[in-house]
């Protein structure tokens, strides 16, 4: 941590002590600018507007899948703020739960919730999630779009959260917008699953790519019914 030191100052006359003055403002500008240097992954995340998350009350959406003629749904509304989840599944059962007190009778609700709300906020999640590291950035070809963007791989520690273990090759554009992803299970070299991050929106200052689809065409994850209420 960066201690700035008061400089006292020494000389009777009020013109040496606003020399001094003048020097320290320059030191804690410098200092300051040092300071908010951003990773890449700050970048990606203020790129896609995590700078007005915390104006967010309450997010809906619904996480769609279409594979070939088949098609699966599910809905969400999460209030960061208190954490409380409503749950809407494809029977219309309604299930109303806090995820800081998750018990057996939840968690399998709670890992669908936390998948579905990874997708939606994967460049957030670059900076919120821990037990995490992040390579350095490389340019390199997109495997689905066949064009030089920049990558880093976001890999997780062994312990901890529902799919320890798992790493995601990510790729991203000039403007720090993520257009392709790698998700590999357990880190292991053969993708398990590559999808694009496409059909962008703002949602009240938060970026989210609606489309996720794969190379044959026959899959896309997708978003609707999104409505982000702030403050």
């Amino acid at each position: 941590m960066i201690r700035l030191i008061t400089i006292l100052c020494l000389f009777t006359t009020l013109a040496s002590c606003k020399i001094e003055t003048k020097e320290q403002n320059t030191q804690t500008e410098t200092f300051s600018k040092a300071k908010k240097e951003l990773t890449v992954a700050e970048k990606i995340a203020q790129a896609h507007g995590i700078g007005n998350w915390k104006n967010v009350n309450k997010i809906d959406f619904t996480f769609n899948v279409d594979r070939n003629d088949s098609h699966f749904e599910r809905s969400w509304s999460w209030q960061p703020k208190n954490n409380q989840v409503i749950a809407s599944t494809e029977s219309d059962s309604i299930v109303v739960f806090n995820r800081s007190k998750i018990d057996s009778t939840t968690i399998e609700l709670d890992r669908g919730f936390i998948n579905d709300k990874y997708w939606l906020l994967a460049p957030f999640q670059l900076v919120w999630d821990e037990n995490t590291t992040i390579s350095n950035p490389i340019k390199e070809i997109a495997p689905i779009t066949k064009t030089e963007l920049n990558k880093i791989t976001l890999t997780y520690g062994n312990k901890g959260g529902y799919t320890p273990g798992d790493a995601y090759d990510i790729y991203f554009d000039k403007d720090y917008i993520i257009r392709e992803w790698v998700f590999r299970e357990g880190n292991v070299e053969t993708p398990s699953m590559i999808t694009t991050f496409e059909n962008y929106d703002d949602f009240n200052g938060i970026k989210i790519a609606k489309d996720h689809k794969m190379s044959d065409g026959h899959f896309n994850l997708y978003f609707s019914s999104i409505r982000v209420k702030t403050d």
